[in-house]
């Protein structure tokens, strides 16, 4: 499965009213890993950047006088992302933008066309933490997320930290490492694992000695005693 994580920065906060993209961030991912592909464009607006939103991203107009207009990069986009799942928190306002830019340049396809799933974290986010705060900073303080130092927002940086996250909230898989093998989860719960050929390893096996065994009884006997008989390792061993 071919995912991509995606966030955009923007004018304003609704596309009804004029506002543009001015930023779109991609990150791939296969199997639970990044592939090193991303994607990335600063979009020149058509209108000037509420002082709100230059707060959240830092982006003026003057940065991007000399960047294309989405109808110069909206090819290249769609290239990049199509077919693959679409990864976003608060899905419906990044689609929301990108489907109005599509039809504002004359394209008949919408982004669910483009890609046929699209998966919310922040819808994700809300039923594993009902109640809370699941805004991307909420979510990276709760994992413990602390390697991405930002003061400000960026497309291309919060999709890096939203892969982490998405991976943190779908089964705990983290290691982002290029080029990697391990053990991954295929997006449903379902972990696969690479079997290891051991014959080329030069491995040890450690027999434990006879003071180590009877230190390691009498420490079960201990635990056993603490628990009022529910120790179950004790147990274990005696089903076996």
């Amino acid at each position: 499965m071919r995912q991509i994580i995606l966030d955009t920065e923007t004018t304003g906060i609704d596309p009804a009213q004029g506002h543009n993209i001015i930023e779109i961030g991609c990150v791939e991912m296969q199997l639970r890993r990044l592939t090193g592909n991303t994607y990335h464009q600063y979009i020149q607006p058509d209108r000037e950047i509420e002082a709100e939103a230059i707060a959240v991203h830092g982006i003026t107009n003057a940065y991007l006088e000399d960047k294309p207009k989405f109808a110069l990069v909206c090819d290249a986009f769609i290239e990049f992302v199509r077919g693959a799942e679409l990864i976003i928190h608060n899905a419906a306002f990044d689609i929301g933008f990108l489907n109005a830019e599509l039809t504002r340049n004359g394209y008949s396809e919408r982004m669910e066309d483009i890609c046929p799933k699209i998966t919310d974290t922040l819808m994700l986010a809300r039923r594993k933490f009902p109640g809370q705060k699941n805004n991307l900073d909420a979510l990276c303080r709760r994992f413990g997320i602390e390697h991405f130092d930002r003061d400000l927002h960026g497309a291309l940086l919060d999709s890096k930290i939203l892969a982490e996250v998405y991976l943190l909230l779908t089964g705990g898989q983290t290691a982002l490492a290029l080029g990697q093998e391990g053990e991954g989860d295929d997006g449903d719960g379902v972990t696969s694992r690479r079997p290891v050929n051991t014959e080329s390893l030069n491995l040890r096996v450690i027999e434990p000695s006879a003071a180590e065994l009877q230190a390691h009884e009498d420490f079960l006997v201990m635990l056993d005693k603490k628990s009022a008989g529910n120790c179950l390792w004790i147990k274990q061993v005696d089903v076996v």
